[in-house]
């Protein structure tokens, strides 16, 4: 966790989710008379690393025990750091046009740009926002599906509930499964709009026009070309994904005659993930051929955990007690948790980075508590600016959740590197940094690679053992892409009025429809609040990070190959164990926020632009054989016209 990021976590942001905290505001500080702003700044570092560990306990106690103690404990945490925030970027106004360092030019900025939930200059409506924010994400943790009625009453949380889209393939099962997520954000619609109110009048009173501004203001560019960026580099991979969305297309249909897609999109409860941006789960329809070599990492993430189950059991002697038993499958699943961590450990121990402090493995949340509600949603954490890091998951045996653990160390990592930063650049060169940097070793997970930990047989070589692994990347990857940018698109309509609350449903779908290729098989009305049910809408966390993130990462990708020395294909490159990579990532990972994305993003890539030619290049195979399968294929979707609303100038008829 960074400053930025810490500010981005108020309500709590994506990937490192945090909120904030001090006993009394710096107001009650005198201001040292003649402060210079290098000297101020100096100051808000020091005052921010005090107060951080505070901070940090707060908002984790918060997601890992959700009860209305900790949600209050949260919510004033939150309203006391955000007014000291205020206080901080009123004292910044002293330096506006004067000449100072520019490190100190740089930090003010940072201070503030850096939140994504500017505080209104009201302590009251302050107050309220904090409340909403804290009350939004516990809605989101203790989120739960029931069916049925007294002693035959079935409640199911997400986890479940993904289990279901993850392995069942019955079409009534995964459409009840979506459902039920999804009706649990019904009661956020209020809340998410007086949220949105809220933040809008902070970031006026900061002299932005609206939040979303301020989002777009992150990237060391004006903040009006961070959309046409995103378009730019969205329009060089949109050929590669029409591909992948034709060919999925056809074999649903093929799985499910009649009811495989919407007038040509993808039905949304069929893609294995509960938000379609994941495509993963649907490897055993997606498979392109089954008998060039397993791929089922899944598979054999199960079969060791429950031959690990058994052991245990039998060492226990646990065949009686239910109550015993539980606490063994417990203890069994948190320590498959554990050894999937140790691998993902192993990975940037091989580059020569550090291994994780002892604090990781007694303090992180592994598996989901028995005993309480918790956000399971995937999240790393720096607690204190000096090596407390912890990451927060509910980790099962799977593929989905065994990359995301390579995926949450690289925060870690990078949290570990520039900790000798001062507080204000212990951040990402950019948001998309942040989430790139473990989706870079994800990438570097080749079959070899696979094989060599023991979680793949020896693969075949030929064309159908490269397709098959070029697919099992392109359903995490390239299927993300359009979502990456979709629900951004959506927030920046929210905050900028475009989108009118009376609309919050039909512009999401219409916006899922366009990017994605994808649709609801019923009806989702403004009765609904269907962005709730994605955990970084009533998180606050910005979501086009990721969608850089999945450029960069291939970017990075690129640039550690060649720094490893690689020739070949870029996708069989693995720079597993290589320390001239490694040193070279660890370069960069270090500079943390002190310097402009470009700048750094050029000592590590020789190039200062964003630039989807490696994505390209990487999955140059696949593009190929997908425009051969789906010859003949009418492919692409037409976006449905939005029903118009009611007129709000006449009463709606009787």
């Amino acid at each position: 966790m960074t400053y930025r990021h810490l500010l981005l976590a108020l309500s709590v942001a994506g990937v490192l989710a945090l909120s904030a905290c001090k006993r009394e505001p710096s107001t009650d500080t005198a201001i040292p008379k003649d402060e210079t702003a290098d000297q101020f700044i100096e100051r808000v570092n020091g005052e921010l690393r005090a107060m951080y560990p505070e901070i940090t306990a707060a908002q984790w106690i918060s997601n890992t025990y959700i009860t209305d103690d900790s949600k209050l404990i949260a919510a004033k945490s939150n309203e006391r750091f955000l007014t000291q925030l205020n206080d901080w970027l009123e004292q910044a106004k002293r330096f506006e046009g004067k000449e100072m360092s520019p490190p100190t030019a740089r930090a003010i900025n940072l201070l503030k740009i850096g939140t994504s939930m500017p505080p209104p200059q009201d302590p009251e409506k302050l107050a309220e926002l904090t409340r909403i924010a804290t009350d939004m994400e516990g809605m989101y943790g203790a989120g739960t599906y029931c069916t049925g009625e007294g002693d035959a009453e079935n409640c199911r949380q997400l986890g479940e509930l993904e289990d279901v889209l993850r392995n069942d393939r019955d079409y009534d099962d995964q459409l009840d499964a979506w459902r039920g997520w999804h009706s649990i954000a019904k009661p956020m619609r209020d809340k998410y709009t007086r949220f949105v109110e809220l933040v809008n009048e902070g970031a006026r009173d900061m002299g932005y026009a609206d939040a979303g501004e301020i989002w777009r203001s992150g990237y060391d560019m004006p903040p009006t070309q961070i959309g046409p960026e995103t378009d730019r580099l969205w329009n060089q991979v949109k050929p590669l994904y029409d591909q992948l969305h034709c060919y999925a297309r056809t074999r649903l249909e093929s799985k499910y005659p009649g009811e495989g897609s919407v007038d040509g999109l993808l039905p949304a409860h069929l893609m294995g993930n509960m938000w379609q941006q994941d495509w993963s789960n649907l490897w055993d329809l997606l498979e392109p051929y089954p008998n060039a070599g397993s791929l089922d990492i899944t598979g054999a993430l199960k079969k060791q955990y429950e031959a690990d189950l058994n052991e245990m059991l039998v060492k226990q002697n646990v065949m009686l007690d239910t109550d015993g038993r539980a606490e063994v499958v417990h203890a069994a699943q948190l320590a498959m948790a554990k050894k999937m961590a140790e691998r993902a450990q192993d990975f940037y121990v091989s580059l020569g980075m550090p291994k994780l402090p002892a604090s990781y493995w007694e303090n992180s949340q592994f598996i989901k508590p028995r005993d309480r509600d918790v956000v399971c949603h995937a999240s790393a954490w720096d607690m204190n600016m000096k090596g407390d890091v912890r990451t927060k998951m509910c980790i099962k045996p799977n593929e989905e959740d065994f990359t995301t653990i390579y995926h949450e160390l690289g925060h870690l990592y990078y949290d570990l590197a520039y900790n000798k930063q001062p507080p204000l650049f212990q951040a990402g060169a950019n948001d998309g940094f942040h989430e790139a940097i473990g989706d870079t070793i994800v990438l570097a997970m080749t079959p070899s690679y696979l094989h060599s930990v023991g979680l793949v047989g020896e693969q075949q070589q030929g064309h159908d053992a490269l397709i098959n692994s070029q697919m099992r990347m392109a359903l995490a990857k390239v299927a993300f892409l359009p979502f990456g940018l979709m629900i951004d698109r959506w927030r920046w309509g929210v905050f900028d009025g475009s989108i009118k609350p009376s609309d919050y449903n039909t512009a999401w779908w219409q916006l899922k429809a366009k990017y994605q290729g994808v649709a609801p098989v019923e009806a989702r009305g403004e009765e609904f609040f269907d962005p709730g049910a994605k955990y970084h809408v009533p998180g606050n966390t910005p979501y086009t990070r990721y969608f850089l993130a999945h450029i960069l990462q291939f970017q990075f990708y690129k640039s550690l190959c060649d720094a490893a020395g690689y020739k070949g294909p870029l996708n069989e490159c693995s720079f597993y164990g290589n320390k001239v990579a490694g040193q070279k990532f660890w370069a960069m990972l270090d500079k943390g926020a002190s310097q402009p994305w470009q700048k750094t993003m050029k000592e590590l890539t020789g190039s200062e632009k964003l630039d989807a030619a490696p994505v390209l290049e990487y999955f140059a195979p696949l593009q190929e054989w997908l425009k051969q399968q789906n010859e003949g294929q009418s492919c692409g979707w037409q976006v449905p016209a939005p029903k118009p609303a009611p007129r709000e100038d006449k009463p709606a008829a009787a």
